[in-house]
């Protein structure tokens, strides 16, 4: 009987051990991608109304009427059509209703989905990269090493440029990814032409960088123009691929270190547009050129600012009236919107009239609707509006609360809508261009229910002018009211970097529920300077970065304590890159606050940041000495009080290790203690199955010193 009894109870104490729920590994935390909601890659097979995806049958089709599935492709068909082995379907994308792009091995594969096979192959040489499509030439434009080339649809490679000296890159991104730009190569319209960046940086200083995987070590130089030092210099040609002769446009508004961006066809193919913009950064001008002679024809308008201009995105031509183009900027209204234009610059009318910012998404074929998503509602959400060309009159199409991606078929006549919200792990809905939800295309389940994570809030305070400061606040696990925690304060804080938003979870990184999980408070907040806010919250940190943001970090965090669960004697701080820069910013300035600190890859004089971007907020420092004093860490060094860790990739070519091995330095010659500890192989970010030591690092750093 005695048994009996016992055995009962160890199988009741089985069943309360299996219903209990678990709490994340560190391998979880950091390459956990299970705990996020995954949600089907869908894509609009070209611009047929259907809707295609991977399933376990492989590529299948879904009609948006009827909801009728189909499999397109299997995986075996697809191994006969390429004479693969494949395991599973790869990235796809849609050239036509009927043509399947896939790249591999070297060759990308026009397949035709009907006839089940391939219609062309097109094979690179070996390093070929950036592989450009023309869809009217059916031709691939390539860069390999420094130099541009195309091959055309008989498999004939000609060759664009042929520069020698490795200074002069051609085809490739410039001006280091700012302004929007991802890409060197822009085909015209009618492919007869091929537009290509040029960026000579024989006046552009190196950096070298370690690499240990040799036997006795090598340094690699990179190209790397500081602040207030030699920039690139970036020219425009157009390669004209009946004549194969280049034209280069006459781009020389502000001289030759002028960034260039925005690049537009002209749907005819005979113009190009640029917004050129000074190194200054504070003046741009839409310039409409000639491409066959490179003379510029006019400038259609400028834009002027005492801060700083950004242009982001390029022109966009109605398809009904190719004499009408839509232009996004922020430098006219205080917030990034929408301007309807003629090409000879008049403008017609504000197309979204919001004191939001928002973002194009796509303009249907009969120009009458524009569809853009915005911020109006709340801008921590991201909401799908539409606007009548002629009247001005909006419509709200998306209802749910949240942060929403749009994919619009290519006639606008519906969307996905794949969205989330803290409440809402991912819904994909499929929607009507007047945003009737035909039926729901996915639901995912809460991705983390088997997991015990602490209560995640989203809310926000008052800045000191008044305006919102939104935070995500996480409590400990099991949480008890009438204990006291020790605080992670998780930093950004630089520009077009939103980490507080409407999404699940309220857009967490799982490391922060793992420490949640291990007894702390984590506390983020987006102060001014972050994207969605408008021009005036952005600006404010011209000249001075580092400076508001403090205040308003430090504003969240003296909120945070007026909880009585809230140890202010322990709180700690964490960030990367900018959020580096602000993590020994804020411990160095706010001593009695912060009590210790972890740093990755911190910027630590903008002196020793790139020109495109440093000298967007900070000016040079021959203008602006003052701001580059202030902002410095080097001065800071004998402040600390703290303990800090400073982690640092060895190979980084974004903040180079010249930065933080100053501030080493300087806590040497005032004999103060700090931590370092070097990444070899890593560059900016420490990634793979590296970055599990990385969090361990961090983690044990906080452990030791703050709980």
């Amino acid at each position: 009987m005695k048994r009996m009894f016992l055995a009962i109870i160890g199988l009741s104490m089985m069943f309360d051990l299996s219903a209990q729920k678990k709490v994340l590994t560190m391998e979880e935390a950091v390459v956990g991608y299970h705990l996020y909601p995954r949600s089907k890659y869908i894509q609009w097979q070209g611009d047929k109304n259907q809707l295609t995806y991977l399933d376990r049958e492989g590529l299948m089709g879904e009609s948006v009427d009827k909801g009728e599935k189909s499999v397109l492709l299997t995986v075996a068909e697809l191994n006969r059509i390429l004479g693969a082995e494949l395991r599973g379907f790869p990235n796809f994308s849609w050239l036509d209703d009927n043509t399947l792009v896939i790249a591999r091995q070297g060759s990308i594969y026009h397949i035709d989905v009907a006839k089940k096979q391939v219609k062309q192959k097109f094979t690179f040489p070996k390093g070929a990269a950036n592989e450009t499509y023309s869809k009217a030439g059916n031709m691939y434009a390539y860069t390999i090493d420094n130099n541009l080339y195309y091959v055309d649809e008989r498999g004939n490679s000609y060759t664009v440029t042929a520069d020698e000296d490795k200074n002069i890159v051609n085809g490739q991104v410039v001006s280091r990814n700012e302004f929007g730009i991802t890409g060197g190569i822009f085909w015209s319209p009618d492919g007869k032409k091929l537009g290509f960046y040029r960026k000579d940086e024989s006046q552009v200083t190196n950096f070298p960088l370690l690499d240990i995987n040799t036997r006795t070590g090598e340094l690699k130089e990179i190209k790397y123009p500081m602040a207030g030092m030699k920039s690139e210099l970036v020219s425009l040609g157009v390669y004209d691929i009946a004549s194969a002769k280049t034209t280069f446009l006459d781009a020389n508004d502000f001289g030759r270190e002028q960034y260039l961006t925005g690049i537009t066809w002209a749907p005819e193919s005979d113009m190009v547009y640029i917004q050129v913009l000074n190194r200054g950064q504070n003046h741009m001008r839409l310039n409409k050129y000639d491409a066959s002679t490179g003379k510029l024809i006019a400038t259609l308008f400028e834009e002027k600012s005492n801060t700083y201009v950004e242009p982001q995105s390029g022109l966009v031509f109605l398809a009904n009236n190719p004499k009408q183009f839509i232009y996004s900027t922020n430098n006219r209204d205080g917030f990034m919107n929408l301007y309807l234009h003629d090409v000879n610059g008049k403008l017609i009318r504000r197309l979204t009239d919001v004191d939001a910012d928002v973002e194009f998404v796509a303009a249907d074929p009969a120009g009458k609707y524009v569809y853009y998503l915005s911020s109006e509602i709340s801008p921590v959400e991201k909401q799908l509006f539409r606007v009548e060309v002629k009247s001005g009159k909006k419509s709200r199409l998306t209802t749910e609360e949240g942060w929403h991606n749009i994919t619009m078929s290519g006639d606008c006549a519906y969307f996905v809508d794949n969205y989330s919200s803290i409440k809402v792990p991912r819904n994909v809905d499929l929607t009507t261009n007047a945003g009737k939800v035909v039926r729901r295309l996915q639901e995912v389940e809460n991705p983390n229910k088997d997991y015990n994570f602490g209560e995640i809030t989203l809310g926000k305070i008052k800045a000191d002018d008044g305006s919102d400061l939104y935070y995500r606040l996480i409590k400990p696990m099991d949480f008890d009211p009438n204990k006291k925690y020790p605080v992670i304060h998780y930093v950004y804080g630089g520009p077009h970097s939103q980490l507080v938003t409407n999404t699940w979870n309220a857009s967490l990184r799982m490391w922060e529920m793992y420490m949640a999980q291990h007894g702390y408070v984590v506390f983020v907040i987006d102060n001014h300077g972050t994207p969605n806010r408008g021009k005036a919250f952005e600006d404010i940190i011209h000249r001075q970065c580092g400076q508001v943001e403090m205040k308003d970090q430090v504003k969240g965090i003296e909120w945070l304590k007026s909880f009585p669960w809230v140890d202010a004697n322990r709180i700690g701080v964490h960030g990367w890159s900018y959020g580096g820069f602000m993590t020994i910013s804020l411990i160095t300035n706010y001593p009695d606050i912060y009590k210790v600190a972890v740093a990755g890859g911190p910027v630590i004089d903008w002196k020793w940041y790139e020109v495109m971007y440093g000298e967007r907020y900070m000016d040079t420092p021959q203008e602006n000495p003052e701001g580059y004093a202030k902002t410095s860490l080097i001065a800071k060094a004998k402040d600390l009080k703290g303990k800090l860790l400073i982690c640092q990739g060895a190979v980084d070519p974004v903040v180079v290790w010249e930065q933080s091995l100053s501030f080493i330095r300087e806590c040497i010659k005032n004999n103060v203690q700090v931590d370092y500890f070097p990444y070899p192989c890593a560059e900016h970010n420490v990634m793979g199955r590296d970055r599990i030591h990385l969090m361990q690092k961090v983690t044990n750093y906080f452990e030791d010193y703050l709980k």
